[in-house]
């Protein structure tokens, strides 16, 4: 196996910001995933089974875990499908399988994000801090969520447009949320299909395409909304105000 960077040791982490579980079976893999974390000032688990490390992410509730696919054991579908039915942690893969059936699995099963092997330990960190940040953000403000005159009350599970309530259905609320935690960003559909509940079935991600046109309508024609869902084409959609979409993009 080609070594990989170690982390650079010039500073020490001085408190612990999250505590992060690893499942993966190559110790080389484990241990440098737990440098890297430590040395960001986290605290790592590490386990190299699957079971043990349902186990552990149910005892524990860690903030995020790392999971590899083929394990002993319980593998990584099993493990992740397993822990969908009793909690939402957040999970990151971390898997030789890059195949796009693979990601798209992984999605459509609740992963929150990808990452192939051979993989660079200072992406995946950075893959890390913005999981845990978006965590941050929905539990420790006001689990609300504003873009122009659109808000998403996430206590309440509620959509409103200045004053009025937007009805939509439980996808096309989950759809606009992902949307709106990270406004102005492209968001590839197999990331969206990751948002939506398919109850561990694997579904086409053009079906994203659908339910974003019904939120569309709902956003254009039933409210005085300020906001826009924008289609960037071959790549998948962005919240935007009418006034930033781009000249070549279709809405």
């Amino acid at each position: 196996m080609t070594s990989m960077p170690q982390p650079q040791s010039s500073k020490q982490p001085t408190k612990s910001q999250a505590l992060v579980l690893v499942i993966e079976d190559d110790p080389h893999i484990a241990n440098l995933v737990q440098a890297y974390l430590e040395h960001a000032g986290m605290t790592a688990l590490v386990t190299h089974d699957g079971e043990q490390g349902l186990q552990l992410a149910l005892a524990q509730l860690p903030n995020l875990i790392i999971l590899d696919l083929m394990l002993p054991g319980l593998d990584g579908w099993e493990v992740l499908q397993q822990l969908r039915t009793q909690s939402d942690i957040p999970v990151l893969m971390l898997t030789a399988r890059g195949e796009e059936a693979d990601r798209v699995q992984g999605f459509a099963l609740g992963a929150d994000d990808y990452v192939v092997k051979p993989f660079s330990p200072n992406e995946l960190m950075g893959r890390v801090h913005a999981i845990l940040r978006r965590v941050r953000q929905v539990h420790h403000h006001d689990h609300k969520l504003r873009h122009g005159n659109l808000l998403i009350d996430q206590q309440a599970h509620q959509v409103r447009v200045g004053h009025e309530t937007l009805p939509l259905t439980p996808t096309e609320y989950r759809l606009l949320e992902a949307l709106m935690q990270q406004p102005g960003k492209v968001l590839s559909r197999v990331e969206l299909l990751g948002s939506i509940n398919t109850n561990g079935e694997v579904v086409v991600d053009r079906v994203i395409d659908v339910h974003v046109g019904k939120l569309r309508r709902k956003l254009e024609s039933e409210t005085q909304a300020d906001v826009c869902i924008e289609t960037v084409r071959g790549i998948g959609y962005r919240l935007s105000t009418p006034q930033l979409t781009t000249a070549g993009s279709n809405q």
